[in-house]
């Protein structure tokens, strides 16, 4: 299955606008054919397909504001940061902040090429393929917490930061509360009572994933990493408890199992805790006990399907593929809840 389709009826724009306020930053007067990412649960994102170049779009879901998670500028300035000194990021081309454009903000960079591997991978990937894609993707991790923080000092609130996400996400979960969920209180509660300090503060990117990452594998590595929405400063655990959310193990019971949308169950794979050995070991930061990280993880990819699913139920959204995200977080809680009982 391609990545991209047609655009959706309720996520078109002006393309004809959208081309002529580019055209300030490039030099190309046909207009784009465009289509859009399948992937992508937050964020809409565009391919704008000219002769000889292709760019991405980035704008918010249609009639959100420009907050946490939806904020381009936010997003474009992150990007534009960590280029000089972490080279995986997209080149960015441009920030639009006039809304008569589009309604809202929105920016463009350049695409990075090669292959993304979601759910199911080319049976031409290989044995060698697979390691390679597991020791880049925890050797970037390592990589980007190890990047100086002070370029994004302005999003650095101080110590604090597990204590930040624990209340921060309760609330949103919270307040996104459907009827058809578990209300979520005992996991919000010993995540409360089982909070550790701070282990350090770093560029975290908060859904690093191998479908997040464009691979490079002729060359051995990792050609870009993408969706930078919800990068900011704070505890690289954090970040690392976060991204095994969505790692499933090749034993792993099969309502968790049939969450999996990246390839991590393959042979060659590490299991979870194989990754958080092998970073702990290239990082040198220590970890007893990473039960906390790993139900924080759960609960927060919880709190941003239970999101989608309350747009979804409402009507703001048609996307077929979040039609069993209230499953799925019936599903994660459920975990969570299994690991502290």
């Amino acid at each position: 299955m391609s990545d991209v389709t047609a655009v959706r009826q309720e996520d078109r724009f002006d393309v004809a606008a959208v081309h002529q306020w580019l055209r300030g930053y490039i030099n190309i007067d046909q207009l784009p054919e465009v289509l859009q990412f399948r992937s992508g649960a937050s964020n809409l994102t565009y391919l704008l397909k000219y002769p000889d170049r292709e760019l991405v779009l980035r704008r918010p879901p249609i009639g959100m504001k420009a907050v946490s998670a939806h904020d381009m500028k936010r997003e474009y300035l992150i990007q534009s940061r960590l280029k000089p000194v972490f080279p995986l990021v997209p080149s960015m081309i441009a920030l639009c902040e006039d809304h008569l454009i589009m309604g809202s903000d929105f920016y463009l960079m350049e695409r990075v090429v090669g292959p993304i591997f979601r759910r199911d991978i080319p049976e031409e990937v290989s044995a060698q393929d697979i390691s390679v894609m597991a020791d880049s993707l925890i050797n970037g991790l390592v990589q980007l917490h190890a990047v100086d923080a002070t370029i994004l000092e302005e999003l650095n609130k101080g110590p604090g930061y597990v204590q930040r996400q624990v209340e921060g996400w309760s609330k949103r979960y919270r307040n996104a509360l459907t009827d058809d969920v578990p209300d979520g209180e005992k996991v919000m509660a010993w995540l409360d009572a089982n909070k550790p300090d701070d282990v350090d503060s770093c560029i975290i990117h908060g859904d690093w994933r191998i479908d997040n990452v464009v691979f490079d594998l002729e060359h051995g590595g990792i050609a870009g990493v993408l969706d930078w929405e919800l990068a900011t400063v704070g505890d690289p655990l954090m970040d690392l408890g976060s991204a095994l959310a969505y790692w499933v193990d090749s034993g792993d019971e099969p309502a968790f199992a049939s969450l999996r949308r990246q390839p991590s169950d393959l042979p060659g794979m590490p299991t979870r805790e194989e990754f958080v050995t092998r970073y702990l070991k290239l990082s040198g930061r220590r970890c007893d006990d990473f039960t906390f990280y790993e139900v924080f993880g759960l609960f927060r990819l919880a709190v941003i399907i239970q999101q989608i699913w309350a747009r979804y139920r409402a009507g703001q959204t048609t996307n077929p593929a979040f039609a069993s995200f209230g499953d799925a977080v019936n599903t994660l809680i459920h975990r969570a809840e299994g690991k502290i009982a």
